[in-house]
């Protein structure tokens, strides 16, 4: 059995060490423990600060790229060097690594194929009542889109078996918490919770400038990977709508000349307004049959994409069949 920890930098000098010093030597069943760090264009001593501690496995980007990308090449480099599990922490040092062997025992098990660490939101002191209320609102937007009942989706501290990451593709460029978990859910791969504590503020998140710049990119980036599963969905729904809405102007104007003799033409924004929300619930879900015809051509191309990586990181597909047909 094989770990690594991967952990994505930028510009942590500073909280790096803590980071280093905190994660366990060795894991019981756990054969080989790496340390992978992505350095996502720093401009300090980050990178000499890791090889000071014996690091040896890095990924560096010239310039900054985003913690998305930084999880997808922290990934790729992981499970090209013989990776089983991929743990992923922050270089902040908010995350409690002693807890990794807590939180790899899921996926070791075969109990889960993902394993997330949850924060315990509501106990954080430096979490304001808002932003502790945003975040159990957005852990619902995420469960209600994944089918899922994770208490803290927006943690970043997690563990990866090699068959998840074989079958997630992640194509947004903000974060790549809540997008995971929606392809995870969807896709039925099976995701545990454990509850962990953080450790104490070091800075302030360099993801987002405020709170409604977060809101906005995450709503973004879970509308995204909703409607790339379930388009259909999305589409009718503003098709019903639409068609709701239409009715509103239709039955306004038949009152009026019907019930009350006024002059057709005087009323013929209602029909026209009527007219135009009809059109619009129409192409909604002409949108919707077109949108899931294309999001069964995408589940095709994943399909052998997963073929592809199995080829690529040499992964034995019968090994994972008779784990699924064990549970």
């Amino acid at each position: 059995m094989k770990v690594f920890i991967q952990i994505p930098c930028l510009n942590e000098e500073q909280t790096l060490p803590l980071v280093l010093e905190s994660i366990p030597k060795e894991i019981p069943g756990v054969d080989e423990l790496e340390i992978l760090i992505i350095d996502d264009g720093s401009s300090d001593r980050t990178v000499e600060v890791a090889e000071s501690y014996g690091v040896t496995h890095f990924v560096r980007h010239t310039r900054n790229m985003g913690l998305a990308r930084s999880f997808r090449d922290g990934v790729h480099y992981a499970l090209a060097h013989g990776a089983d599990i991929v743990v992923n922490t922050d270089g902040d040092n908010q995350y409690p690594q002693d807890r990794i062997p807590d939180l790899i025992a899921p996926v070791m098990s075969g109990e889960a194929d993902i394993a997330i660490g949850d924060r315990q939101t509501h106990k954080i002191a430096h979490f304001s009542p808002l932003k502790k209320m945003l975040q159990r609102f957005g852990s619902w937007v995420v469960n209600l889109a994944a089918d899922t009942k994770l208490p803290d989706a927006a943690s970043g501290f997690r563990a990866y078996s090699k068959e998840s990451l074989l079958r997630l593709n992640i194509v947004t460029q903000f974060s790549y918490c809540m997008e995971t978990i929606i392809q995870a859910g969807n896709k039925r791969l099976k995701i545990a919770s454990v509850p962990v504590d953080t450790n104490p503020k070091t800075r302030e998140s360099r993801l987002f400038s405020n709170i409604f710049e977060h809101m906005l990119k995450s709503a973004q980036a879970i509308l995204r990977s909703y409607i790339m599963f379930k388009p259909f969905v999305f589409f009718a729904w503003i098709g019903v709508i639409m068609l709701a809405s239409a009715l509103i102007p239709f039955v306004r104007y038949l009152i009026l000349i019907w019930f009350f003799s006024e002059d057709a033409g005087a009323h013929l924004q209602s029909l026209i307004l009527g007219v135009a929300l009809l059109i619009g619930s129409l192409l909604a879900f002409a949108l919707g049959v077109l949108a899931d015809l294309q999001r069964t051509n995408r589940v095709l191309m994943e399909e052998q994409l997963e073929r592809v990586k199995e080829m690529q990181y040499g992964f034995r597909p019968n090994e994972f069949i008779s784990r699924e047909t064990a549970d």
